[in-house]
Order: C-alpha cells, then structure tokens, then sequence
C-alpha cells in the first residue's frame, strides 16, 4: 500500500510564493515599532538635552508663550491628542476598507494592489506610528520636565493628519478608479517582464513569469465583468492593455534569456496550459511564444463572450491583433505573425458560427488591413496566406447562406490585388501579383452551381472593378484574364452588373457604414474603362424603355 501524496509539495511555487507569518506579522511589527521608537527617542532626548525642562518664567514673544507648556494644564491635552489620532486613524481604515472592499468585489486583485501602493502604504504608516508616539508623549510629562520639542511635533503630526485626509481619500478613489487599476495592472507587470525576463539568474527568470500570466488574467477578468456590466469604456481599455502589454514585451524579447521561454512551474499549472496537448506545449517554447498564445488566448475567449452583448469589442479585438501583426512583422518575428493570422482566422471562424454578418464585415476589415501590411513590407509568403484564407471564409460564409460575406470578401481581395499590383517594382513582385490575381478568380468557381443568385453578382461586380483598374493602369493582359473567366456567364446577369455598377456615382454609401466607402464605387479612370471591358464580353449598356 502507497502513501498518499501531499495535496501542498512543500517546493512548489505555491508553497513558495505563500505569504508566511514572519512576513505578515513579524516585518510589519518591527518596523512600525522600530521607527515609533526611533522617532519618540530622537525627540524625546532632544528635549531631555536641549528643550525640556520647567516652564520659563517670562516667556517673551507670542510664540514663546505658546509654546512654554505648563505640566499641570498639558496632560488632558496630550491624552486627547493621542485620541484624536487614534480617531483619525479608525476613520481612514473605515473608509478606504470599505471602498477597497466594494472594488475587490468587481476586480479581482484588487486589495493585494492597494497593500502593495507605497502611498497607501506610507499613509497606514504614518497614522500608526503617530497613534504610538502620541501615547508615549502623554506618559512622559512630569511636574519639572515638559517635552517641548515632542509636543509641538506631536501637534504638527495630529494637524497633517487632519488636513490630509481628504486628499488621501481623492489620491484611494483615484486609485481605484478602473481605468487606474487597469494601467497599474499593465505597468507593474511589464516592468516585472523587462527586469525578469533579462535576469542573470535562472530562478529570478522563472519567477517573473507568474506576475506576466496573473497580469493577462487580470485584465481579461477585468473586461468579462465590463461587458456583464455593459461597461464599454472600461472593457475596451482593458483590451487595449494586453496589447499594450505585449507590444511593450516585443520590446524586450529579443533580449530574453532562453530560460523565459521554458514554460515554468510558476505557470505549468495554468488551465490553459494544463489543457494543451504535450506536443502542441513543446511547441510554443520552440517558437517562443507563450507569452503571445496566452494574450490571444484570451483575446478570443473575451471576443466569444462579447459576441453577442458587445460586438464593438469584437472589432476593438480584431484591431489590436492587427496591430501585434503589424508589430511582428516589423521586427521579423515570423512565429509570431504566423500565430496572429491563426487567431484571425479563429475569430473569423466564431463570428461565421454565430452568424454575426456585421462582427465579420468589420474584422474582415482588419484581416484585409493585416494582408496589406504584409504586401508593404514585403512579407509575400504572409500575404499569400492571408488571402488564401481570406478565400477560404468567403467560400464558407456562401455555404452558410451568409452571401454579404462572400462579397465582403470578394472585394477586399480585390483591393489587394489593386496594392499587390501598385508596389509591382520587380519580377518577384509581379509573380505575386499573379498568383493573387489567380486566387481572386478562384473565389466564384464552387459557387456558380448554387441559387444565391445576388451575391454572386456581387463577386462579379468586384472582379469587373478589378478588370476596370487593370485597363486603367494599362494591364490589358491582366484585365482579359478576368474577361476569360466571366465568358460563360449569362448575358442578361453580366447586363445587369455593368448597369448597377454605371449607377454609382458616389464613393459614400447611403448609410453610415465603417469602412466609409462604397463596395461599389469606382474613381472616374476605372469607371472610363468600364465600357471597353464589357465590349470584350459583348455586353451592352442597358436602354431605358423611355
């Protein structure tokens, strides 16, 4: 028979990082009583030395006066003093407990902020120690010695208290404003990442991962019970946190000690770590990325919740992804944008799977705008991928008769093929150009069997404005392409394209829309070379009957 093993390993981080009594109990106490002392002694031997003593007999000036205090008159004074601070004090826990409390209630880590915060710190301290010394003073007077110098520091200490408190109370409701807790959570957890990440030592490495991991929990949690709460402004800075979060980690990765990127045992423990395939865990230490796959783990758990409640957090998501894209691909962190896309394409995938036609038209818009990044900064590999992908979700969305996708998609890959072409310098480039072009033709094939008659004419519609471009930039070759591929289309379908397509006449649609263009707008140099496209397809301008 085996013993059973401990729930608690002594060793583990848990047991490490578990708050002992001498750390709870013994430092605070010793160093509160050690500065009360230190404090009272240094006045108090002033005093024996210097100040103290009877009262004078003539003492002169009005501030001689005041401060010549007479032993049988100051010791009510001097208990009340103590007392008052012992007030003060109790209305400055009751308060600042009672707002902490409602705040933890609603975020979580909240109370262990506001203990770890030097001001909040420094003011406890204050009113202890004064509590301390206040009642030493009031046992040290006697009939021939009178603590001049304690006393008038004793008062000035009382008099700062009571002046301070409403100040202090505005610097705790600052502090626990959200948009606070949420910069604090961001700021104390990067400079935890810098400093640890690019430790000497292995164990100060390792342990810096648990403030970065708690960090993104945090935050996440903070935006879940945003979006519960219908609180838009608080969730979307929370987002944004986690963005900027990483982006600040990008800064310092490539100064990280390969230790880092060791899941370690202050992390392992995590569910979502816990959940993941061995192969799959080995593999973001490989590629250095667990800390990327975490933040956007969390992005798309946050984008399902927000789905149906909040969807301008979808977008907001969508957009900062985009930016960790871009950012990646700047600094060539190819593992990292390869992940990127593939949490693109995840919030891609819920939004189908929710059938939030207008959640897709926006995040499609940032997908286009991650592709034509990769197309600036010549990362063709990414951008081919993109739009492969691209292709991929418009074929699906027509399967789900969700057709306003499809054309959604149809014309942004047009768009890239129009960007593609525009940074077309060399032969490597042109191939590129190609290639989309090919895909963009491939979009329509496996739906012209299918009865969603409209929104294939709206694949059509963003394949003739591409025609109408090439035409306008002089690519005839490229623009026949497309006049080959629309041959066998009917006549009376290609009529109505073109005269839907003439009708445009302003690049703003009719609605306020995000994009702030019309799908279907062509400038005046594309929409000329409208009639020379359909001539080649014999199709002809649509008659009024009257």
């Amino acid at each position: 028979m085996t013993t059973p093993e401990p729930l608690h390993d002594p060793a583990s981080p848990a047991s490490i990082d578990a708050p002992t009594p001498r750390r709870v109990w013994l430092m605070p106490i010793a160093v509160l009583f050690g500065l009360a002392v230190a404090i009272f002694a240094g006045f108090y031997l002033l005093d024996y030395f210097v100040t103290g003593g009877p009262p004078v007999a003539d003492p002169g000036q009005p501030a001689g006066r005041y401060v010549t205090f007479d032993a049988g008159y100051i010791t009510d004074a001097l208990s009340g003093l103590a007392a008052m601070v012992a007030a003060i004090l109790g209305i400055v826990i009751t308060v600042v407990s009672i707002i902490v409390q409602l705040s933890a209630d609603r975020y979580t880590g909240v109370a262990r902020m506001f203990l770890r915060d030097r001001v909040n710190l420094g003011v406890m301290a204050y009113f202890v120690i004064a509590c301390v010394c206040a009642v030493w003073l009031s046992l040290s007077v006697h009939a021939d010695f009178v603590p001049r110098a304690a006393i008038l520091t004793m008062i000035v200490a009382t008099t700062f208290g009571i002046v301070v408190m409403l100040p202090y109370f505005a610097y705790v409701f600052r502090f626990l404003e959200p948009t606070s807790i949420i910069a604090r959570i961001r700021r104390e957890a990067g400079e935890a990442v810098v400093a640890g990440a690019t430790a000497r030592t292995d164990a100060v490495v390792i342990a810096a991962q648990g403030p970065a991991l708690t960090a993104l929990e945090e935050l996440t949690d903070i935006t879940s019970n945003s979006i519960e709460s219908k609180d838009k402004i608080i969730a979307s800075r929370a987002v944004d946190a986690i963005k900027d979060f990483v982006l600040e980690y990008q800064q310092v990765k490539a100064r990280a000690k390969d230790r880092w990127f060791t899941i370690g045992p202050h992390i392992r423990g995590n569910p979502d770590f816990v959940a993941m395939d061995p192969e799959s865990l080995r593999d973001l230490e490989q590629r250095r990325t667990w800390v990327e796959w975490k933040a956007l783990r969390h992005y798309l758990g946050i984008y399902a919740e927000a789905q149906a409640s909040m969807p301008d957090i979808n977008y907001l998501i969508a957009i900062d992804t985009r930016y960790l894209g871009e950012a990646a691909a700047r600094r060539g962190d190819t593992e990292l944008l390869a992940l990127v896309f593939r949490f693109m394409n995840s919030y891609l995938r819920a939004t189908l799977n929710a059938r939030a036609v207008r959640t897709a038209y926006n995040v499609m818009n940032q997908y286009r705008l991650l592709v034509e990044a990769m197309l600036r900064g010549k990362h063709n590999d990414a951008a081919l991928d993109g739009v492969r992908h691209m292709l991929y979700y418009g074929r699906t969305s027509f399967d789900m008769q969700l057709g306003f996708v499809t054309e959604t998609v149809a014309y942004d890959i047009g768009a890239l093929c129009e960007l593609a072409h525009g940074l077309s310098t060399d032969v490597t480039r042109s191939a590129l150009d190609d290639e989309m072009l090919a895909l963009f033709l491939e979009l329509d094939q496996p739906l012209r069997m299918r009865k969603q008659e409209h929104h294939l004419q709206g694949v059509r519609k963003a394949q003739v404005k591409l025609a109408c471009y090439y035409l306008s930039v002089g690519e005839e070759a490229r623009a026949r392409r497309i006049a080959d591929d629309m041959r066998d289309e009917d006549a009376d379908r290609l009529a109505t394209i073109r005269s839907q397509l003439e009708d445009v006449e302003s690049k703003d649609f009719w609605e306020i829309i995000d994009r702030g263009r019309n799908f279907e707008y062509m400038p005046p140099a594309q929409r000329a070379k409208m009639a020379e496209f359909f001539t080649w397809l014999s199709v002809s301008p649509v008659t009024d009957p009257g």
